[in-house]
């Protein structure tokens, strides 16, 4: 694996099923660990923005509902709930380790106006610059074709080639691209090192999802626009943020794509 070390500006983007339990309600441990992760990062010296998911399962349980909504004003309604409380517990946690956060919800409209795009980068460069942690959302409550196709992958990485970061992070609930659906194959083997992103790996991709709301040939299609921007990417389990340190030290963790042009 290509070492990653040195990197500053690094975008993380982090699932539903990292944040929450089975139950759906907020895996609360986690959430801290990967806070202080993040944290301690910004300490080094690097910049983070996080992407986070979460905000549709967070208000579902806080709701009170066993499962999300089935219609799309309901999944609306419970992504303006979930996102109350999802940043409440991200400024709360952070704010223990001293770290300023600040919420940008964005929608794909943004993302391809020129005029939007370039606000946009200047406040991210701005908040970087007063040393705060951007955490980045879709806005589930206006747009609801990012609500629907469950792509937080692809923004984080239209967020990572706009602020033209160093390094793309995708945590989530497996270890990283097999070679085939490992919860189906118990041979399935782990694909550590992707050089460039073909047909034939979007193909494994649709085969060997995870149970998460975008699966796993949006964190391919990800992978795809960052790495075609110059931007490595790596996939990896969220289950224990610490890993992300083995990850800017050099080890191989979870499947790493190589960026364009290396």
């Amino acid at each position: 694996m290509a070492k990653v070390e040195g990197k500053k500006r690094i975008v993380v983007k982090v699932g539903t099923s990292t944040l929450t339990h089975k139950t759906g309600k907020t895996n609360i441990a986690r959430m801290a660990k990967l806070v202080s992760v993040l944290s301690d990062l910004k300490n080094e010296g690097h910049e983070i923005v996080l992407v986070s998911s979460g905000a549709v399962g967070i208000g579902s349980a806080k709701l009170g509902f066993s499962k999300k909504p089935d219609t799309t004003p309901g999944l609306q309604a419970a992504a303006a709930v979930g996102q109350c409380e999802l940043m409440f517990l991200y400024d709360k946690m952070f704010s223990e380790y001293g770290v300023v956060v600040s919420q940008l919800l964005i929608t794909a409209d943004e993302l391809e106006n020129e005029e939007h795009k370039g606000h946009l980068l200047d406040t991210f460069n701005q908040l970087l610059d007063y040393d705060a942690l951007p955490i980045v959302n879709e806005n589930d409550s206006v747009y609801v074709a990012e609500l629907l196709n469950g792509d937080n992958d692809c923004l984080s990485a239209n967020v990572a080639q706009l602020i033209n970061a160093d390094l793309l992070i995708l945590l989530t609930d497996t270890d990283g691209l097999y070679d085939d659906n490992p919860n189906e194959n118990e041979n399935a083997r782990l694909i550590s090192y992707v050089e460039e992103i073909t047909d034939e790996i979007f193909e494994i991709a649709g085969g060997a999802g995870e149970k998460g709301t975008g699966g796993f040939l949006t964190k391919v299609k990800a992978a795809k626009i960052a790495t075609d921007s110059g931007i490595p990417v790596i996939i990896m389990n969220g289950e224990k943020p610490t890993s992300i340190y083995k990850v800017l030290q050099g080890q191989s963790i979870g499947t790493y794509f190589q960026k364009k042009g290396d």
